[in-house]
């Protein structure tokens, strides 16, 4: 009898640590794009979501637009081999596109399927010299600080 409690113990404990992993997941930030906010070092918990599952002024982790001309080299892969950038939410797809941002002649909304992030530094690689990023390339949002705040 013991046997199967902890069997069973155990069959649960795999299964909320999978049902977690695929809701969380904590990122390393790299670099200093997000400061004074996020620091180089500070792990962050990240909910995933989905587009639709965010909102202007939420701090996000996604892969930034393939850059055709090979300007700009984001920070090493993560553990899964994609690159990943953490930044603010700044536009949503419909919403005016904000000043500063590089968004092509005649674009006056943010298209649909597509974001505009901005980094809390004001020196920052984001939307305003990338463009619009892919909303299908979006993790998830930033929660809190591991050993602080909540963001």
């Amino acid at each position: 009898m013991i046997v199967r409690g902890l069997v069973a113990g155990a069959l649960a404990l795999a299964a909320g640590v999978l049902w977690a992993r695929r809701r969380y997941v904590v990122v390393t930030v790299d670099g200093m794009s997000m400061a004074p906010t996020l620091t180089d070092g500070d792990r962050v918990l990240v909910r995933r979501r989905r587009i639709g599952q965010v909102g202007q002024g939420d701090v996000v982790v996604l892969e930034p637009p393939s850059d055709p001309a090979g300007g700009y080299a984001p920070g090493p892969p993560g553990a899964d081999g994609r690159r990943w950038n953490i930044k603010r939410i700044a536009a949503l797809p419909g919403d005016p596109v904000p000043q500063g941002i590089a968004a092509g002649d005649g674009v006056a909304h943010v298209p649909s399927g597509t974001l505009v992030v901005l980094g809390d530094n004001p020196d920052s690689i984001d939307s305003r010299q990338r463009g619009f990023f892919p909303a299908d390339r979006l993790l998830g949002v930033a929660l809190r600080r591991l050993g602080g705040p909540a963001l």
